[in-house]
């Protein structure tokens, strides 16, 4: 590995080339920049990466023909530019990602990291995500590394040894933070019928945001949960601290907490570091919805932006608008359901839009994706219950979710499913 500056670091990357950038907490945001500034002496140098933290750059107007985005997961700071047709979206789940770089349907040139410094055996740890970045190191032909003291040395499948690395680049940048703000009344009621699914022993698959938080605030009885998920979050330390996740009774990976990547604050990245019951693996192990089926009790907690009176849910797009990616819920729900003692829940706000909007519907947008079919859904939760949709017919099925839905849309969806399926 060559010490340089990240100037020199990227000036290796030419036109027409393929790059990986790590993402999520981890985004090389010194190394982009730097790939950014060499804009007018680069055509069409295309960047792949999942949702990344951080400025993006690239993603400018002023920066079509110099650089195309390659998303695999949508974030905030790309939706617009995907949407606009300056970047382009891959439907892939996460799981299948690792795959495209091995078979080479997306080749790589280079990829751009964030590690913290070598130890003394000179090992770097990709830190908070490694996802599909072990895959990408190893299949693409330049690797340039940001070397980030305030990386934190996080274990398992997350080490790439100095010799793997062409150019590294010193840095002292922290990985990116995300707090939740407070809980609101709705996605409180949500978290007490949740966690009413959530079984002792069961090891639990949830994400970030307003719900999954709720949830956790209403798990501190449960007895020895595990944990197996894409994502990390403080709230799981929360959980950790009080005595409520041991991993002691997991079926796979016991007394491990396995994930794929993290994003939270300060103190997650500190509970993390060197902590050996925090073990990373990549994303087509903690998806790998055979593996997730092994665990008996396995409770996939995952959100959707709306579903229709027969099941189908739609979690990446508001009618063709992409608003997210595939992700790994598919990966998740198919998995728990399969589970012994699974339970796949999907769980959401019964309105959008301050409540001028059902999430509910008769049917999903025009240009909606579905995301999860309707065979594959089990439990739906909104702030008015829960529905269990499981070997229901389409009567049965709109019968249930209207009694979960906003009692503004009740009418309206009652009148729908009467003369649609015999209600």
């Amino acid at each position: 590995m060559r010490i340089v500056s990240a100037d020199e670091a990227v000036s290796s990357i030419k036109s027409g080339q393929q790059v990986f950038m790590q993402g999520a907490a981890a985004s090389p945001t010194i190394l982009l920049e730097a790939l950014v500034r060499r804009a007018p002496e680069l055509e069409d140098v295309k960047i792949v990466h999942m949702h990344a933290e951080g400025p993006h750059p690239h993603l400018a107007p002023e920066m079509v023909g110099h650089f195309r985005h390659k998303a695999l997961f949508i974030g905030a700071n790309a939706r617009k530019a995907i949407n606009e047709g300056r970047a382009e979206f891959i439907p892939v789940f996460l799981s299948d990602i690792p795959s495209l770089f091995d078979r080479g349907i997306l080749p790589l040139d280079a990829a751009l990291i964030n590690v913290s410094p070598p130890d003394e055996h000179g090992f770097c740890s990709l830190g908070t995500s490694v996802d599909t970045v072990i895959t990408a190191v190893r299949k693409a032909t330049v690797i340039i590394a940001q070397i980030n003291k305030s990386m934190p040395r996080t274990l398992g499948d997350s080490f790439v040894h100095v010799s793997k690395i062409d150019f590294g680049v010193e840095v002292d940048m922290p990985p990116y933070r995300h707090s939740i703000g407070e809980i609101g009344a709705v996605e409180k009621k949500i978290g007490e019928y949740v966690a009413d699914l959530v079984q002792d022993e069961a090891t639990l698959q949830m994400g970030i945001g307003d719900i999954p938080s709720a949830v956790a605030l209403n798990l501190t009885h449960k007895r020895d949960l595990g944990v197996h998920t894409e994502m990390f979050t403080d709230v799981l330390v929360d959980l950790v601290e009080r005595g409520v996740v041991t991993c002691a009774r997991k079926e796979v990976d016991c007394g491990k907490i396995v994930t794929t990547f993290m994003m939270g604050t300060e103190r997650l990245y500190k509970f993390v570091d060197n902590n050996p019951m925090v073990e990373m693996r990549t994303v087509d192990y903690t998806n790998d919805t055979a593996l997730i089926r092994r665990f008996k009790r396995m409770t996939a907690i995952n959100s959707a932006i709306e579903i229709d009176l027969t099941g189908q849910v739609c979690a990446d797009s508001i009618g063709p608008r992409m608003y997210s990616g595939v992700g790994g819920q598919m990966d998740f729900m198919r998995g728990a359901a399969l589970a012994e003692e699974g339970r796949a829940i999907i769980a959401l706000p019964s309105t959008a839009a301050g409540g001028k909007v059902s999430r509910i519907t008769v049917a999903l947008k025009e240009g909606a994706g579905v995301t999860t079919t309707r065979s594959h859904v089990r439990y739906v939760v909104t702030e008015f219950g829960v529905a269990d949709l499981f070997g229901q017919s389409f009567c049965e099925r709109a019968e249930r979710l209207i009694a979960i839905a906003h009692p503004d849309f009740r009418d309206e969806l009652t009148s729908y499913a009467r003369k649609a399926y015999g209600l």
